[in-house]
């Protein structure tokens, strides 16, 4: 058949259109045949003056008795991955694509989360995706700027091969802190311009806040454990106390040295989300008090309360 190995009979009506004169491109296209694929096997079996059949036939048939299977190698196994590991890499990139990532995209990150230290090339993946280089370039860009995969090169060979680096989560937790930090400032700008008081600009407030405090909890305080040890002891103070307190009477009452306290007073002013679901709030230049985020309770449920 077209594409299949030739048969005796293949090679007696090349036999015969090569006496009536045929070219090798005529002969190809009246069998289905490349040009290329006619010429080889004249070129293998034409003894002086005329190309043989019957010996060309005999000599495929003793080439194909000759070879043997070849044994899978590591990396063939490896290229064709087991009916559970596909379909762990199916389950998991659906439930990565839950979350937003694209299909392929989630597809691709999941064979190469799920790879040997050494990586995947481009060839690997679309073989083991059964997709075009396109996608899987694509998806790779997409995992790029998101820096949850990186290249390498292949050692003494001109390809890159992706792996997922070994500071990975903290280079996308990284990236994604950097995208809520732009998206709280962009709000600003747009309550600017819609002005606090419309639809608009309540919406962009209450989005401004969310991913503001994202950004903030998500920033990896540089705040040594002992600083965050005593922000946490003021607002117990604080809220102990019941009223506002100078940064003397704390420094007193907890028996700090001043500069202790103004310390603490300043990581919780640095880093709010220590002191959530309150807020510390300035009462002149060394008196402070706590109150309650605004944003925890819609105004429906601090008049209920109020009431």
């Amino acid at each position: 058949m077209p594409g299949g190995r030739l048969t005796h009979r293949d090679r007696r009506r090349i036999a015969a259109w090569l006496a009536d004169g045929l070219g090798y491109a005529e002969i190809g296209r009246r069998l289905g045949r490349p040009t290329s694929t006619i010429s080889r096997e004249v070129a293998r079996n034409t003894a002086p003056g005329d190309y043989l059949a019957d010996h060309a036939q005999q000599a495929a048939g003793h080439r194909a008795r000759r070879r043997k299977p070849t044994p899978p190698s590591e990396s063939a196994t490896d290229a064709q991955p087991t009916e559970m590991v596909r379909g762990f890499v199916d389950q998991f990139a659906t439930l990565l694509a839950a979350t937003g990532l694209p299909r392929m995209t989630a597809r691709v990150f999941t064979c190469v989360l799920t790879a040997d230290a050494g990586g995947l090339t481009s060839a690997d993946l679309v073989h083991r995706l059964q997709v075009s280089p396109a996608s899987v370039s694509k998806s790779i860009g997409y995992l790029e700027g998101m820096k949850l995969v990186v290249r390498q090169p292949d050692s003494g060979r001109r390809r890159e091969r992706y792996v997922i680096d070994d500071d990975v989560w903290l280079q996308a937790w990284q990236a994604d802190t950097g995208a809520h930090r732009e998206i709280a400032t962009a709000t600003r700008r747009g309550i600017e311009i819609f002005g606090a008081d419309t639809t608009a600009g309540a919406r962009l407030d209450a989005m401004g806040q969310f991913f503001g405090r994202l950004s903030e909890q998500m920033s990896g305080s540089p705040l040594a454990e002992t600083a965050v040890y005593d922000a946490l002891t003021v607002l117990a103070a604080l809220v102990h106390a019941g009223r506002p307190l100078t940064v003397d009477t704390l420094a007193t009452a907890l028996d700090w040295p001043r500069d202790r306290a103004v310390a603490a007073l300043d990581a919780i002013q640095h880093q709010p989300a220590i002191a959530d679901p309150f807020v510390l709030q300035a009462i002149g230049p060394t008196t402070y008090t706590l109150i309650a985020r605004p944003d925890r309770l819609s105004p429906a449920q601090r008049e209920a309360l109020e009431k």
